[in-house]
């Protein structure tokens, strides 16, 4: 290899005079035209290769089953005010636990939970099992199905529009559409055992609590009959029944008040305003409880109303029957939240709503036979490129005598068997 005078100056980071300049410049434009002579040269093997490309991926394209895409956009549940708060501040007293029940129960983003309920793993089973998805994919297993049928399914929620749009691809347009169609149905099928709005996760909880006042009042109800039976006591006098019922209301009443500061506290402070006069209120209605001559914190082994007012053969049943109204009372005041939790779920309406079904899709959505064959065009053409140059280089080896004979060595090793 010779080194000349340009190379030297070059390496010692000399500058160069404008004469070698021009020179280096004249071998760079000489580079670049020996390029394109060898491409010319060879064009006829660069065309045949991009040509053959792009034809092999047309055709591979053209062989490709079509895939049609179905879409539907629903329109999730949206956020509003609660009905029973409006309607509670006009009952009372008795109000001030629905108002803590109509606070805000929803999350930031509600469109996300939606999404992943839509992607869940019961809404998917349910899909594939519904349309033999196992079979279509060829799977044998769920799991495996389950990430087939994802690769075919999306979900997604618009951030500007706030609508999730469910698209599902085929081979056969009209099955697209039913499969996306039928993607809200599963969902309904799921949501109908959650309550996911504020006012389903209300009536949820009025239910279940309820439910067990309904049996502590079947309980009470039973025992106050046992007492009957045992001790032949009906009916009392109308000032002991009175003191009874004004008592069960007052202990009710002093139930709900205490549920209501305890949920107070989980958000606001001992010094809060609203938490000071829960505490007030609260401290007022036990004292009107103790001249009544009962006691909160008993849970019905104290007497309600004063020594002496009943007779001694009467004092168990007082008892029982104290237990009764105060049951009473708890079950009358769920029972109306339960019902204004219902109500305010009807206001909701369906959680999800169809805003446009999916259709059978009239054109395929798959295979791209224009991109597919661009794109294997343009990597034809760079291979086409690759060949020529390799060509050329490996023509060049062979007109160089000691090159060449390197070659011809180099061959025999390669394809010459070693023999021991």
């Amino acid at each position: 290899m010779n080194i000349t005078t340009t190379d030297v100056r070059q390496v010692e980071s000399e500058p160069l005079l404008p004469s070698e300049r021009d020179q280096v410049e004249q071998n760079d434009e000489i580079s670049l035209l020996d390029l394109c002579i060898v491409m010319a040269r060879r064009k006829w093997l660069i065309i045949k290769i991009t040509v053959g490309c792009g034809l092999i991926a047309l055709l591979i394209s053209l062989l490709l089953p079509k895939n049609y895409t179905a879409t539907t956009t629903v329109l999730p549940p949206q956020q509003n005010s609660s009905l029973s708060s409006a309607i509670m501040s006009q009952i009372g007293s008795l109000g001030s636990l629905g108002a803590l029940a109509g606070s805000t129960m929803g999350i930031k983003n509600p469109n996300d939970m939606y999404v992943a309920m839509f992607k869940s793993r019961t809404v998917e089973d349910a899909m594939i099992q519904r349309f033999g998805l196992m079979t279509e994919y060829r799977q044998k297993y769920m799991s495996t199905a389950r990430k087939a049928f994802e690769s075919h399914a999306t979900v997604e929620a618009g951030t500007k529009d706030n609508l999730i749009r469910i698209s599902v691809e085929d081979k056969d347009p009209k099955r697209a559409a039913e499969m996306a169609n039928a993607y809200v149905d599963e969902y309904r099928q799921l949501s109908q055992h959650l309550a996911i709005g504020e006012a389903g996760q209300r009536r949820l909880f009025f239910e279940q609590q309820l439910e067990q006042a309904k049996n502590n009042l079947g309980n009470a109800e039973e025992a106050l009959k046992t007492t009957e039976q045992k001790t032949g006591m009906i009916e009392l006098s109308s000032q002991a029944r009175a003191l009874i019922e004004s008592a069960a209301a007052l202990r009710a009443q002093i139930t709900a008040k205490e549920v209501q500061l305890q949920a107070m506290r989980t958000y606001a402070t001992g010094q809060n305003s609203d938490v000071v006069q829960a505490q007030e209120e609260l401290d007022s209605m036990r004292a009107q409880l103790a001249k009544l001559g009962g006691n909160v914190d008993d849970n019905g082994a104290g007497l309600i109303v004063p020594k002496g007012q009943v007779p001694q053969a009467g004092i168990e049943y007082v008892r029982k029957l104290r237990d009764v109204k105060y049951y009473e009372t708890i079950f009358e005041i769920l029972a109306r939240q339960y019902e204004l939790a219902k109500l305010d779920e009807a206001k909701e309406g369906a959680l999800i709503q169809v805003v446009d079904p999916a259709i059978v899709p009239d054109y395929k959505s798959s295979p791209k036979r224009g991109l597919i064959t661009l794109i294997a065009t343009i990597f034809g053409l760079l291979i086409g490129v690759f060949a020529a140059f390799l060509q050329e280089g490996m023509a060049r080896l062979r007109q160089d005598p000691e090159q060449s004979q390197r070659l011809a060595i180099l061959r025999r090793a390669l394809w010459t068997k070693k023999t021991a």
